[in-house]
């Protein structure tokens, strides 16, 4: 497996692999993170076997979240890996890479995740991982859930966690 970075020529495959297994991931998406990659603003990690694209994730140096925001904790957003090549390892490498480069900035590293079951396996991996909740409870659109609030389940449903590198 080769880790790299994101390159404007892989924005179409990308987009396409991720369409043949039923998600939805403009292309436009991967051109942004092109730009965001050279204005430093991300690292976007891309995870390839023999040739062929398997898995990204990114690291947002500043995070939206305001608790990371203000102390300066990076987050890994967006990790995806193509249905046929999970369970491989292949999400464990990138997130070792990404808390590698972390590590050289800051002592904690940010994850969120949202809280229905298909997010069950990057739940699991992110807790065996040693990341813990943040103490904040739930977010929704990077606002914290209030007692007695109604929200609506979907990906803006999110818990973050953090780990001491």
């Amino acid at each position: 497996m080769v880790l790299r970075p994101l390159r404007m020529g892989d924005c179409t495959i990308i987009s396409e692999a991720f369409t043949a297994q039923g998600w939805q991931k403009p292309v436009e998406q991967y051109e942004l993170y092109v730009a965001l990659q050279e204005s430093r603003e991300r690292d976007i990690i891309v995870a390839e076997m023999n040739g062929n694209f398997v898995g990204y994730l990114t690291i947002k140096w500043v995070s939206d979240y305001p608790p990371f925001k203000a102390q300066h904790i990076p987050e890994i957003v967006d990790l995806n890996v193509l249905k046929k090549y999970q369970r491989r390892g292949i999400a464990t490498k990138m997130m070792d890479e990404a808390e590698r480069r972390i590590a050289q900035r800051s002592a904690f590293a940010g994850i969120g995740f949202g809280v229905d079951q298909d997010y069950g396996a990057a739940q699991i991996l992110y807790v065996k991982r040693g990341y813990v909740p943040d103490g904040n409870g739930l977010v929704y659109c990077s606002q914290p859930v209030k007692y007695g609030d109604s929200i609506r389940v979907d990906d803006d449903l999110v818990l973050f966690l953090i780990k001491k590198l």
